[in-house]
Order: structure tokens, then sequence, then C-alpha cells
């Protein structure tokens, strides 16, 4: 998503969102060892619920880069052949407890009904798959990188946002060059 005023964004939201904008204080907590295996239990019933559909299933977002500070919701990027396609995933997800939240061209995220963890459904060769996993990949890898994410982070979550989608957009910059760093390493 190219990144917009809050006016554009708002609207664009109110779009896409299922339920509508959500006014929440974010909280970053230090990281956790416990998310991996959260990712793990949740990866087990995601293919449970999908059986071969998943192309892929990766713990993206920050509680998969361990040592980093991460509000305290997993993130799962699930691929398959056509996202838009809900009739093939949605309904297994939806039995399996996750609850659609959003719905976009190309991309599904459900969620956890105690939203600690977030399920992006994309087609694997979509780019925004290659951007979530260069991102985790550059993080892992840089100490510094990871620190100044982790700061950016601190200092957002101490503003009051419309919605979790503002927090996110206000990292756009810093999460452009970070991409743009891994894409460019040799």
């Amino acid at each position: 998503m190219p990144t917009m005023d809050r006016a554009h964004l708002n609207a664009y939201l109110d779009q896409v969102l299922i339920g509508g904008r959500e006014q929440v204080a974010i909280t970053i907590a230090d990281y956790d060892p416990a998310w991996p295996a959260r990712f793990e239990s949740e990866r087990v019933r995601i293919e449970a619920a999908l059986g071969d559909l998943p192309i892929r299933i990766e713990h993206i977002g920050s509680t998969a880069v361990p040592g980093l500070a991460a509000k305290p919701i997993v993130d799962i990027l699930v691929t398959v052949d056509n996202p838009d396609d809900e009739a093939a995933f949605a309904p297994a997800l939806v039995h399996a407890g996750y609850e659609l939240r959003v719905r976009e061209a190309g991309h599904r995220m459900f969620r956890t009904p105690r939203r600690d963890v977030h399920v992006h459904v994309w087609a694997d060769d979509d780019a925004e798959v290659g951007r979530y996993l260069a991102l985790r990949d550059r993080l892992r890898a840089s100490r510094d990188d990871r620190a100044a994410y982790e700061r950016l982070k601190r200092e957002l979550a101490s503003r009051d946002w419309d919605d979790m989608n503002h927090y996110a957009e206000a990292k756009g910059e810093l999460i452009e060059a970070l991409i743009a760093r891994f894409t460019s390493s040799p």
C-alpha cells in the first residue's frame, strides 16, 4: 500500500476493514522467546484447516525477529494461488477460529478473537511477500537496523492513533530504507 495522507488512509481503511477502524493503544513489549512457539502452534492450526492449499506459511513481522521488541501480535504470512478466491480458504480459517479483518484486492487478513495473531493471505508471487520477508531478514541480520526500528516503534507507540494502520503507516519510511538495504546487500 503506498503512503497516504490521513484523510486518504482513513477513506481507504473504511473500504477494506471488516468492522471499521479501531482506536487502540499501541503496546510494545520486550522480545518474548515464546513468540516462535506461538507461531509454530498457529502454523499447525492453519495447516490443519487448509490442508495442502498454502504454498508457504512464514513467521513475519517483529515477533519473528529474535531480540526485537514488538507489539505482542504474531504475524503469519500464508501464500495461496489466489487470495481473492475467498471460498477456497476463508471458511476453513473462520471454522478454525480466525476472524476476517481485512479484505483488499490480492490480500486478506484474519485475526484471532484475542487479536494476538494476524494471518495475512497473499499470492505467492505478490511483491508484498518479498517485502515482508526482506524486512524480517534484514532485521534479523542487522543489530543496528533492529535498534533503529525498535526506537522508532517505541516512539510511535507513545502517540494516539485513529487505527493501528496509522501506526504502521508511520513506520513506512524506515521500512522502505531497511528493505532497500536488504535488496542491495551482496
